[in-house]
């Protein structure tokens, strides 16, 4: 906090960020986090992958002021962001909007930011369970399911056969379905002994 009153920041900036910041640090300095969702629809966690799930290919990235409740901050602005593509390809995406658009046009045109508008729609933060894939899913919910999870950091979309999960990456739909590539782990020596098998 210290740093920050040398500094005094006019904006302090928050991208693909996903932890509470301190009320000491937000009540006293302009923060603003970037959001995947044209809110107030999408408040809360797991944006990108709710947004996928539902079949949504278009979405905003909305820039906002930290405010108590998650999400519910003033807008400063908005821009579009297409879904097409692996969760790393849109998160790219979205990095070069924020960075390159965003943050340069509010410290030029500095806007003042409005209170949200609309019916609020709260998304739930997804549990590394909820990757399973299912066979009651259609050829295009599979692909949505692989490549929605296909970002470092996320648990893969899998299936699970006897002692062995499959975990799929890098998907891409066929005439005949989906061709993806496939990681074959041994739960039961996944840390000491882990094999691992490379299919396509």
């Amino acid at each position: 906090m210290s740093l920050l009153q040398e500094i005094r920041p006019e904006y302090i900036f928050f991208p693909h960020w996903s932890w509470l910041i301190p009320s000491d640090i937000w009540r006293n300095h302009r923060c603003v986090v970037f959001h995947m969702t044209d809110l107030p629809y999408g408040r809360g966690g797991s944006p990108l992958q709710n947004l996928v799930s539902q079949g949504i290919e278009e979405t905003q990235i909305s820039a906002i002021a930290v405010a108590e409740e998650l999400d519910s901050g003033d807008i400063y602005i908005k821009m579009p962001l297409s879904l097409y593509g692996g969760a790393e390809e849109i998160y790219m995406r979205a990095s070069e909007i924020i960075f390159d658009k965003m943050i340069p046009t509010i410290l030029t045109d500095k806007p003042q930011p409005q209170p949200q508008s609309g019916e609020v729609v709260t998304f739930s933060r997804r549990t590394p369970g909820m990757s399973e894939l299912s066979s009651e899913m259609t050829v295009k919910q599979l692909f949505d399911h692989i490549r929605m999870l296909d970002a470092e950091g996320y648990p893969k979309a899998f299936v699970r056969f006897g002692e062995y999960t499959f975990r799929f990456l890098r998907p891409k739909l066929s005439v005949n379905g989906i061709l993806a590539d496939a990681e074959i782990v041994l739960e039961s020596s996944e840390i000491s002994d882990r094999r691992c098998y490379n299919a396509k």
